[in-house]
């Protein structure tokens, strides 16, 4: 396949980053659409910080639902930037499960962002419907996300 892996420990994420002028973006890919939106949470979260250096000392779960796969994929992204944003929190961990073009149930692992132990990288405000892309083609599923940052 054409993309990388990254290796964090006990686990590889599959996904690249997408550099658009102004913003950034990511291509994650899975066997399943559950693995692939887990890379992709993954891969945001590896966008603003180094995840390897986040310890999994809470988690949390909720669902998101939406009316296609596209718009799930965002609510859920979205809800984890404002849980980073309104309460700190960083995951390195993710289960997604329940998937459906209506609905996701995520679990995240992780822990409070510090400043003194996580490296800040990028600030992002928002996942986008910009060339948002949630496909299989040839057994791989395929998710693409633009962010504001």
């Amino acid at each position: 396949m054409g993309y990388v892996h990254f290796l964090c420990y006990h686990f590889v994420m599959q996904y690249e980053v997408i550099d658009i002028s102004g913003d950034v973006g990511i291509k994650a890919y899975g066997d399943t659409m559950a693995e692939a939106y887990a890379n992709a949470v993954l891969g945001m979260y590896n966008l603003i910080t180094d995840i390897c250096k986040v310890d999994e000392r809470e988690s949390s779960t909720f669902d998101v639902s939406g009316d296609s796969a596209e718009s799930v994929l965002v609510g859920c992204l979205n809800e984890l930037i404002y849980r980073f944003d309104a309460h700190g929190f960083i995951g390195k961990r993710v289960k997604v499960t329940d998937v459906s073009d209506r609905g996701v149930r995520v679990r995240v692992h992780g822990e409070e962002f510090d400043p003194e132990r996580h490296e800040r990288r990028l600030l992002i405000k928002a996942a986008t419907y910009h060339n948002i892309k949630v496909a299989q083609t040839e057994g791989t599923w395929q998710v693409e996300v633009i962010f504001d940052i």
